[in-house]
């Protein structure tokens, strides 16, 4: 099993969402985050003063799937999420050792 975590841009959370759900998802946990990468951020004016924005506004959802679907669900986030421009995101996958559903203890795959 792999945990899936991508950071994206907030205003592409709807299309992942069909992307994924088109493959048969039936779940993911989002949060909206702020960070920054190489964007690094910018200046913004508010009331004749300006500022800068160190901490950019993003969208962080995780996706647990199973060792088939991971590489389905990686390219449905990157053809989803790409504007092609600077601050697209990133996404990070990550060995899942156990997952176990509360409600009928099943475990593994059975549990996603």
């Amino acid at each position: 099993m792999k945990m899936i975590t991508a950071i994206i841009k907030p205003f592409k959370l709807e299309d992942v969402r069909d992307a994924l759900s088109e493959l048969g998802l039936s779940g993911m946990t989002v949060e909206e985050v702020k960070g920054f990468g190489r964007q690094k951020g910018h200046t913004e004016l508010y009331r004749g003063a300006e500022y800068v924005i160190d901490f950019l506004p993003k969208v962080k959802l995780q996706v647990a799937v199973s060792e088939e679907q991971a590489e389905a669900v990686i390219e449905a986030i990157i053809g989803s999420a790409n504007t092609g421009k600077i601050g697209d995101g990133k996404i990070f996958v990550s060995a899942l050792e156990q997952v176990i559903r509360i409600r009928t203890g099943e475990t593994g795959t059975d549990a996603i």
